[in-house]
């Protein structure tokens, strides 16, 4: 059996044994015997001595997810330099210059540079700005196919491309509901997943590593051959990028092949890399200030359309930038229907001297972004707005390096209070499924929404927003949704209207408001919104939880008349629930208890949270000596919750067990007042 065959094989059994880990302990179930598995195992563990590799994801060494706080910067060992670039063909074969290349995907995602010392993974840096790159290590020790171990002791340093598969893509994407709140493209998340603080979101994004150049292996000698270089990385058990070998007779055939294979290929590629086979003669060539002599890239013709442009669309962004989008007719690119691309800023919009009515030429940047080519007609009657479309506020050009770009000049401009709207909407305050960031920065950059209270009306707009993007009458019906919800976990704009007092408070963002201070507040005030206005600081900071700094906090938000109205008027559109305020004295007070897995008595465990709460009781998310009792429907299973109850020898109750022993002696005291 070959190298590649032995890898494949521990490709196979580490796929096989991680799913029936996975069937045994996430799932209950056992889809293969203990002694199958421990023949499998033993077997991956012999072949991963003989071969002395290691690959990602072996059940034989776990890696631990990791955060840090910051992305070191490190300098490269050698300056990665950009490529130059051609997309005419005869241009390949002239620059090979009657010798022999490889000819590779030029894969679209993000490059990395891999270090090995003494077989074993030591070091990931992004290709950052060629000179300087950021340290990654953690996150690609989490990729899903970078070998952990080699059989080659030495230090061996290589690039290649960190990506995300179009189908893992699409996979990621289909779970999520909200279509504008869906990834972009598959090289923009790769690029952010990989960067990421925390390995463990890293882990759940499916990148991949394929190897496209080795810059060190010391003591290795690849006889001058590009391609040898190319094996000896496959044998350590990296993928390597498809290649083919060609010359001036063949390159053309090889161009064809590749760009055939392309329109089914499942890894973003944005062209082509032609290098020398000799790697001597390609050194020899040097570079130029900009490109390295050695390597050229080919750029596949894009596909161009002619359309009309229909409408300028100015978007207000949360930095106070406002971004001209071209909206125009509907044509096919490069397999899907695109009818809008950014302009970017003005001195793009100038230069193409736009005017509604012209006939332009549209295409899909690397096959992937939508532009603007050119503009046939030129009219140049375009005017730019003097008001923001959000909140009605001056404009101003500024020139920002470059470039000239359109900004409001409103510091209280809503499009500028993103986050805070997202805070608005959010679960533990209004709970309104639909209206994600990129929702709500679409809403307030058509001027539907300026204040909290305007969600509540987004009915007014409903013919604009059928027709966003994204969005339909189905969408609309689910935001809105007058009518009870099918899926009661979903909440709308309708259902969000019924809630309690504490969400409300919360919901303003006052600075340090918590949702456990909020309820403080109300249970002291006995829910009544009229009383707490009337509070003094001294008087709010008496309350347990509350203090001087969240006390002065709240007394200032509200003596703001501007952040009274509004908080009024969103009041108003409210039915606060009257709860049944407890005093401290309840039948709960002094009582803490754990909630876990489904419900069936209460709506989900926000709602019975609440319903302890309002009779004294707290709730915590960890069993320790001081829990009354752990709630679980499933009081057998082997969870760590119950099994660190059983360890403290603290009570587990299903839900009714617990109503009928904690709740319904409680509603028995009521009755007697």
């Amino acid at each position: 059996m070959n190298y590649q065959d032995k890898i494949e094989e521990m490709r196979q059994l580490i796929d096989k044994l991680n799913k029936a880990s996975k069937a045994y302990y996430a799932q209950d179930r056992e889809i293969i015997s203990n002694f199958e598995y421990d023949a499998l195992y033993d077997k991956l563990q012999e072949t991963e001595k003989e071969t002395g590799i290691v690959l990602a994801g072996s059940p034989t060494m776990r890696v631990g997810f990791e955060a840090v706080e910051e992305l070191p910067k490190e300098r490269h060992e050698s300056p990665m330099l950009s490529l130059d670039k051609t997309k005419d063909r005869e241009a390949l074969a002239g620059w090979l210059d009657g010798r022999k290349g490889l000819l590779s995907w030029k894969l679209d995602g993000l490059t990395i540079v891999l270090t090995y010392r003494d077989g074993r993974l030591k070091k990931a840096v992004t290709r950052g700005n060629g000179e300087i790159g950021e340290v990654i290590t953690g996150n690609a020790r989490v990729f899903k196919n970078i070998p952990l171990q080699i059989s080659y002791t030495e230090e061996l340093i290589l690039r290649g491309e960190a990506v995300i598969t179009y189908s893992d893509f699409e996979k990621m994407n289909e779970e999520i509901e909200d279509v504008s709140a869906r990834y972009k493209n598959p090289r923009n998340l790769c690029s952010g997943s990989v960067r990421q603080l925390d390995n463990r979101i890293a882990a759940g994004r499916n990148i991949r590593f394929y190897a496209f150049g080795l810059v060190k292996a010391e003591g290795a000698d690849f006889e001058n051959s590009r391609e040898r270089e190319f094996v000896f990385l496959a044998k350590q058990g990296f993928d390597v990028v498809e290649y083919r070998m060609v010359t001036p007779d063949t390159i053309g055939e090889a161009v064809s092949y590749f760009e055939k294979k392309i329109e089914g290929y499942d890894i973003p590629s944005d062209g082509l890399v032609l290098t020398y086979e000799d790697i001597a003669y390609g050194e020899s060539l040097g570079r130029t200030s900009k490109f390295p002599r050695n390597a050229i890239a080919f750029k596949w013709q894009d596909e161009l359309r002619e359309t009309e442009l229909v409408e300028i669309e100015w978007s207000p962004s949360r930095t106070g930038l406002i971004n001209p989008v071209a909206l125009f007719r509907p044509v096919e690119l490069e397999g899907t229907t695109v009818s809008r691309a950014s302009v970017h800023n003005i001195s793009v919009l100038r230069a193409l001297k736009l005017g509604l009515g012209d006939r332009i030429t549209v295409y899909k940047a690397n096959m992937i972004i939508p532009q603007i080519a050119e503009n046939l007609t030129r009219s140049d009657t375009l005017e730019i707005p003097e008001h923001c479309p959000a909140c009605g506020g001056k404009t101003e050009l500024r020139q920002v390096a470059d470039a000239v770009s359109l900004y409001c000049t409103n510091e209280d401009c809503a499009a500028k209070k993103i986050k805070s709207f997202a805070h608005l909407v959010s679960r533990d305050a209004l709970n309104i499924d639909g209206l994600s960031e990129a929702t709500l920065e679409k809403f307030i950059g058509k001027g539907f929404i300026h204040e909290p209270a305007d969600i509540f009306h987004l009915d007014r707009y409903k013919e604009e927003i059928v027709e966003m993007e994204g969005f339909g009458e189905k969408s609309y019906r689910n935001l809105i949704a007058k009518e009870p919800s099918e899926d009661k976990k979903k909440s709308s704009i309708e259902s969000a209207r019924y809630t309690t007092l504490p969400r409300f408070l919360y919901a303003l963002g006052i600075s340090g408001i918590g949702l456990a201070n909020a309820k403080m507040i109300c249970r002291e005030f006995e829910d009544d919104f009229e009383r707490m206005l009337q509070a003094d600081a001294e008087r709010l900071s008496e309350i347990d939880g509350v203090g001087g700094v969240l006390a002065g906090a709240f007394v200032s938000y509200f003596q703001d008349a501007e952040n009274l109205r509004k908080a009024k008027a969103l009041y108003g559109e409210l039915e606060i629930e009257k709860r049944e305020i407890q005093a401290e004295g309840g039948s709960l007070a002094g009582m803490s208890f754990v909630i876990t897995g489904s419900l069936t008595q209460y709506e989900n465990r926000e709602a019975m949270k609440e319903a302890i709460e309002a009779k004294g009781g707290k709730v915590t998310g960890s069993v320790t000596k001081k829990t009354k009792c752990l709630i679980n429907n499933d009081i057998t299973s082997g969870s760590s919750k119950n099994k660190k109850a059983k360890e403290f020898g603290i009570p587990i109750v299903t839900e009714v067990d617990f109503i009928s022993q904690y709740m319904e002696e409680h509603y028995a005291d009521q009755s007697t007042e």
